[in-house]
């Protein structure tokens, strides 16, 4: 006599990771790699990686437009930029506009610092991609027409927007010109992905004209 083989239980699916968990997941691995990245420099002699940032007008150093976030000439100034990035790419990544607002702030403020930083210079530093995530969380609710991040931007204006005054040249030894193009790239992210969402948005449906005759 056969009996029929019992079902198998049916898999579970598998819940995904909460967005809140995978952002500070990532912004933590990109702390991590920041810090592997100073701890090399800092046991290599003369501090070697740091002459791969970007040498202004120079064609050799356009590479560094690519490199020089990564790059810290110290351990303060390295969390000193760990301190807001971490806070202000976690939101990013909350908000689903990481590597959109990046890449437009890398580029513009990489391009920016190549074209108007003093002659025979090195920069380095995170710090115009901060300005960039910045300003473009001060702002885009202004673009999106969202009270809501428009509070947030209010919030992080109260917190961090005493560092803006780095945008100004106050000293030589910082890269205002980094600090300024970083914020128009994010001024410029605002407002692409405002204007793109709004294109992609589907157009409010019309009522069907009326089919009677009027008198």
């Amino acid at each position: 006599m056969t009996y029929p083989m019992p079902a198998a239980p049916a898999e579970q699916p598998r819940k995904p990771r909460p967005l809140w968990l995978t952002s500070a997941i990532t912004m933590a691995a990109i702390a991590t790699v920041l810090i592997a990245i100073e701890l090399i420099d800092a046991l290599t002699p003369n501090h070697d990686l740091d002459a791969n940032g970007i040498e202004p007008r120079e064609v050799g150093g356009l590479d560094g437009i690519l490199w020089s976030p990564f790059l810290h000439g110290d351990w303060s100034h390295l969390f000193g930029n760990l301190g807001p990035g971490v806070v202000l790419g976690f939101l990013l990544l909350m908000a689903k506009r990481f590597l959109a607002v990046t890449g437009v702030v890398w580029l513009t403020s990489g391009v920016g610092v190549w074209l108007t930083a003093p002659s025979y210079t090195v920069t380095i530093g995170a710090s115009g991609i901060i300005f960039g995530w910045l300003t473009y969380l001060l702002i885009r609710g202004i673009f999106n027409r969202n009270l809501k991040q428009i509070l947030i931007g209010v919030v992080l204006f109260l917190v961090y927007g005493s560092v803006l005054w780095g945008v100004l040249p106050t000293d030589e030894s910082i890269s205002w010109q980094g600090h300024l193009f970083g914020a128009v790239g994010g001024v410029a992210a605002a407002w692409y992905l405002a204007s793109r969402d709004r294109r992609r948005r589907p157009a409010p449906s019309q009522p069907l004209p009326s089919s009677g005759v009027g008198f």
